[in-house]
Protein backbone atom coordinates (compact mmCIF):
# COMPACT_ATOMS: atom_id res chain seq x y z
CA UNK A 1 0.00 0.00 0.00
CA UNK A 2 3.02 2.32 0.48
CA UNK A 3 3.32 2.17 -3.26
CA UNK A 4 -0.08 2.74 -3.64
CA UNK A 5 -1.68 2.60 -7.67
CA UNK A 6 -4.30 5.47 -8.49
CA UNK A 7 -6.07 5.67 -11.13
CA UNK A 8 -7.08 9.38 -13.09
CA UNK A 9 -10.12 9.28 -14.90
CA UNK A 10 -10.25 13.16 -16.13
CA UNK A 11 -10.84 14.57 -19.19
CA UNK A 12 -9.83 18.26 -18.65
CA UNK A 13 -5.84 18.01 -19.19
CA UNK A 14 -4.82 20.51 -16.71
CA UNK A 15 -6.26 18.99 -14.04
CA UNK A 16 -5.78 15.54 -15.29
CA UNK A 17 -2.00 16.40 -15.00
CA UNK A 18 -2.21 18.75 -11.75
CA UNK A 19 -3.36 16.19 -9.97
CA UNK A 20 -0.95 13.58 -11.17
CA UNK A 21 1.66 15.98 -10.33
CA UNK A 22 0.68 15.96 -7.05
CA UNK A 23 0.13 12.45 -6.55
CA UNK A 24 3.26 11.09 -8.02
CA UNK A 25 5.24 13.92 -5.80
CA UNK A 26 4.21 11.87 -2.42
CA UNK A 27 5.49 8.57 -4.42
CA UNK A 28 1.88 6.80 -5.36
CA UNK A 29 2.21 5.25 -9.28
CA UNK A 30 -0.48 6.77 -11.30
CA UNK A 31 -2.40 5.65 -14.39
CA UNK A 32 -4.07 8.12 -16.33
CA UNK A 33 -7.62 8.19 -18.53
CA UNK A 34 -9.41 10.50 -20.12
CA UNK A 35 -13.17 8.81 -20.84
CA UNK A 36 -14.37 6.34 -18.95
CA UNK A 37 -14.07 3.93 -21.10
CA UNK A 38 -10.56 3.77 -21.20
CA UNK A 39 -10.44 3.74 -17.52
CA UNK A 40 -12.39 0.77 -17.32
CA UNK A 41 -10.48 -0.96 -19.98
CA UNK A 42 -7.29 0.07 -17.79
CA UNK A 43 -8.97 -1.45 -14.40
CA UNK A 44 -9.32 -5.10 -16.39
CA UNK A 45 -6.09 -5.06 -16.57
CA UNK A 46 -4.31 -3.69 -13.21
CA UNK A 47 -6.71 -3.19 -10.68
CA UNK A 48 -6.22 0.36 -8.82
CA UNK A 49 -6.20 0.92 -4.80
CA UNK A 50 -8.14 4.10 -5.60
CA UNK A 51 -10.17 5.68 -8.54
CA UNK A 52 -10.49 8.89 -9.07
CA UNK A 53 -13.49 9.59 -11.21
CA UNK A 54 -15.00 12.91 -12.77
CA UNK A 55 -18.57 12.95 -12.99
CA UNK A 56 -18.64 15.34 -16.44
CA UNK A 57 -16.81 13.27 -18.95
CA UNK A 58 -17.52 12.58 -22.88
CA UNK A 59 -19.54 9.77 -23.49
CA UNK A 60 -19.95 7.39 -20.29
CA UNK A 61 -20.42 9.66 -17.59
CA UNK A 62 -18.88 9.07 -14.24
CA UNK A 63 -22.17 8.01 -12.62
CA UNK A 64 -22.30 5.01 -15.51
CA UNK A 65 -18.56 4.07 -14.48
CA UNK A 66 -19.47 4.01 -11.17
CA UNK A 67 -22.32 2.12 -11.49
CA UNK A 68 -20.43 -0.58 -13.82
CA UNK A 69 -17.50 -0.28 -11.47
CA UNK A 70 -19.90 -1.32 -8.60
CA UNK A 71 -22.02 -4.20 -10.22
CA UNK A 72 -18.38 -5.92 -11.73
CA UNK A 73 -16.88 -8.64 -9.01
CA UNK A 74 -13.49 -7.90 -10.03
CA UNK A 75 -13.61 -4.09 -9.20
CA UNK A 76 -17.03 -3.82 -7.16
CA UNK A 77 -14.13 -3.42 -3.51
CA UNK A 78 -11.92 -0.68 -5.54
CA UNK A 79 -12.54 3.24 -3.52
CA UNK A 80 -13.98 5.36 -5.68
CA UNK A 81 -13.70 9.48 -5.02
CA UNK A 82 -15.92 11.29 -7.34
CA UNK A 83 -14.31 14.84 -8.69
CA UNK A 84 -16.77 17.32 -9.64
CA UNK A 85 -17.52 20.27 -10.32
CA UNK A 86 -21.68 19.80 -9.41
CA UNK A 87 -21.97 20.61 -5.71
CA UNK A 88 -25.70 20.32 -5.34
CA UNK A 89 -27.05 17.51 -2.80
CA UNK A 90 -28.61 15.65 -5.43
CA UNK A 91 -25.93 14.68 -7.55
CA UNK A 92 -23.65 14.07 -4.52
CA UNK A 93 -26.37 12.15 -2.80
CA UNK A 94 -26.84 9.71 -6.15
CA UNK A 95 -22.97 9.43 -6.12
CA UNK A 96 -23.09 8.22 -2.84
CA UNK A 97 -25.95 5.77 -3.45
CA UNK A 98 -24.13 4.22 -6.56
CA UNK A 99 -21.13 3.27 -3.96
CA UNK A 100 -18.89 6.26 -4.09
CA UNK A 101 -16.69 6.29 -1.14
CA UNK A 102 -15.60 9.90 -1.07
CA UNK A 103 -16.61 13.59 -3.35
CA UNK A 104 -14.19 15.97 -4.03
CA UNK A 105 -15.57 19.08 -5.57
CA UNK A 106 -13.69 21.71 -8.03
CA UNK A 107 -11.89 23.37 -7.80
CA UNK A 108 -10.11 21.45 -4.88
CA UNK A 109 -6.82 21.95 -3.08
CA UNK A 110 -4.05 19.47 -3.83
CA UNK A 111 -2.82 19.28 -0.09
CA UNK A 112 -6.39 18.27 0.53
CA UNK A 113 -7.37 15.91 -2.26
CA UNK A 114 -3.90 14.60 -1.37
CA UNK A 115 -4.34 14.34 2.48
CA UNK A 116 -7.74 12.29 2.10
CA UNK A 117 -6.35 9.81 0.00
CA UNK A 118 -3.60 9.55 2.29
CA UNK A 119 -6.31 8.96 4.88
CA UNK A 120 -8.21 6.56 2.71
CA UNK A 121 -5.48 4.52 2.14
CA UNK A 122 -4.42 4.25 5.86
CA UNK A 123 -8.25 2.83 6.41
CA UNK A 124 -7.84 0.78 3.65
CA UNK A 125 -4.49 -0.79 5.34
CA UNK A 126 -7.08 -1.17 8.93
CA UNK A 127 -9.36 -2.94 7.07
CA UNK A 128 -6.77 -5.37 5.19
CA UNK A 129 -5.14 -5.88 9.28
CA UNK A 130 -8.70 -6.91 10.15
CA UNK A 131 -9.94 -9.30 8.26
CA UNK A 132 -7.65 -12.14 9.64
CA UNK A 133 -9.62 -11.00 13.18
CA UNK A 134 -12.70 -12.79 13.84
CA UNK A 135 -15.36 -10.12 13.81
CA UNK A 136 -19.03 -10.51 15.40
CA UNK A 137 -22.47 -10.34 13.34
CA UNK A 138 -24.58 -7.40 14.93
CA UNK A 139 -28.11 -7.59 14.58
CA UNK A 140 -31.01 -5.18 15.92
CA UNK A 141 -34.42 -3.58 14.45
CA UNK A 142 -34.59 -5.85 11.85
CA UNK A 143 -30.74 -5.02 10.70
CA UNK A 144 -28.66 -7.79 10.59
CA UNK A 145 -24.31 -6.97 9.92
CA UNK A 146 -21.87 -9.34 8.86
CA UNK A 147 -18.62 -7.74 9.65
CA UNK A 148 -16.55 -10.85 7.95
CA UNK A 149 -18.71 -11.33 4.54
CA UNK A 150 -19.63 -7.48 4.85
CA UNK A 151 -22.99 -8.23 3.90
CA UNK A 152 -26.09 -6.13 5.57
CA UNK A 153 -29.68 -7.22 5.46
CA UNK A 154 -32.84 -5.93 6.17
CA UNK A 155 -35.84 -8.07 6.91
CA UNK A 156 -33.78 -10.61 5.27
CA UNK A 157 -32.80 -8.27 2.26
CA UNK A 158 -29.87 -7.86 0.81
CA UNK A 159 -28.88 -3.98 1.29
CA UNK A 160 -25.56 -2.59 -1.02
CA UNK A 161 -23.89 -0.45 1.01
CA UNK A 162 -20.62 2.04 0.19
CA UNK A 163 -17.86 1.21 2.27
CA UNK A 164 -18.77 4.67 4.19
CA UNK A 165 -21.73 3.48 4.71
CA UNK A 166 -20.97 0.26 5.61
CA UNK A 167 -18.54 1.46 8.53
CA UNK A 168 -20.91 4.05 9.75
CA UNK A 169 -23.71 1.35 10.36
CA UNK A 170 -21.43 -1.03 11.91
CA UNK A 171 -19.95 1.33 14.13
CA UNK A 172 -23.43 2.81 15.10
CA UNK A 173 -24.47 -1.03 16.04
CA UNK A 174 -21.28 -1.27 17.83
CA UNK A 175 -22.24 1.78 20.31
CA UNK A 176 -25.93 1.78 20.50
CA UNK A 177 -27.73 4.65 22.79
CA UNK A 178 -24.85 6.53 22.37
CA UNK A 179 -24.55 10.04 20.66
CA UNK A 180 -21.58 10.93 18.27
CA UNK A 181 -21.07 14.22 17.12
CA UNK A 182 -20.44 14.40 13.24
CA UNK A 183 -16.85 14.60 13.41
CA UNK A 184 -16.30 12.03 15.62
CA UNK A 185 -17.99 9.51 13.32
CA UNK A 186 -15.79 10.66 10.58
CA UNK A 187 -13.07 9.86 13.29
CA UNK A 188 -14.48 6.41 13.68
CA UNK A 189 -14.83 5.36 9.96
CA UNK A 190 -11.82 7.28 8.43
CA UNK A 191 -9.28 8.28 11.12
CA UNK A 192 -8.49 10.92 12.90
CA UNK A 193 -7.74 14.26 10.87
CA UNK A 194 -9.85 13.47 8.03
CA UNK A 195 -10.72 16.80 6.41
CA UNK A 196 -14.64 16.49 5.79
CA UNK A 197 -17.51 19.14 6.29
CA UNK A 198 -20.74 18.53 8.28
CA UNK A 199 -22.63 18.35 5.15
CA UNK A 200 -20.96 15.59 3.88
CA UNK A 201 -21.64 13.93 7.12
CA UNK A 202 -25.41 14.82 6.51
CA UNK A 203 -25.69 13.10 2.91
CA UNK A 204 -24.05 10.31 4.15
CA UNK A 205 -26.61 9.70 6.85
CA UNK A 206 -29.48 10.83 4.73
CA UNK A 207 -28.31 7.91 2.16
CA UNK A 208 -27.62 5.16 4.57
CA UNK A 209 -31.06 5.79 6.04
CA UNK A 210 -32.66 5.46 3.00
CA UNK A 211 -31.01 2.22 2.48
CA UNK A 212 -32.48 1.13 4.98
CA UNK A 213 -35.71 1.49 4.53
CA UNK A 214 -38.48 1.17 7.19
CA UNK A 215 -35.17 0.77 9.60
CA UNK A 216 -33.90 3.92 9.12
CA UNK A 217 -35.29 5.67 11.89
CA UNK A 218 -33.09 3.63 13.98
CA UNK A 219 -30.66 6.14 13.19
CA UNK A 220 -31.84 9.41 15.02
CA UNK A 221 -30.82 12.97 14.76
CA UNK A 222 -29.84 14.83 18.01
CA UNK A 223 -30.30 18.33 17.25
CA UNK A 224 -27.25 20.45 17.92
CA UNK A 225 -24.94 17.51 18.75
CA UNK A 226 -25.30 14.53 16.11
CA UNK A 227 -26.79 11.32 15.43
CA UNK A 228 -27.21 7.72 17.69
CA UNK A 229 -28.32 4.24 16.93
CA UNK A 230 -31.66 3.97 18.90
CA UNK A 231 -31.65 0.90 21.75
CA UNK A 232 -34.48 -2.00 21.26
CA UNK A 233 -36.64 -2.37 18.66
CA UNK A 234 -37.55 -0.14 15.32
CA UNK A 235 -40.55 1.99 16.16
Amino acid sequence: MDKALILVIEDERDIQELITYNLEREGYTVMKADTAEKGLEMMGAARPDIVLLDMMLPGIDGFEALRRIRSSEETAGVSVFMVTAKSEDADIVAGFELGADDYICKPFSPKVLVARIRARLRELRKESGARDRERKPLSACGIALDPDRHEVSVDGVTVALSVTEFDLLEFFMSNPGHVFSRQRLIDAVRGEGYQVTDRAVDVQILGLRKKLGASGDVIETVRGVGYRFREGRRP
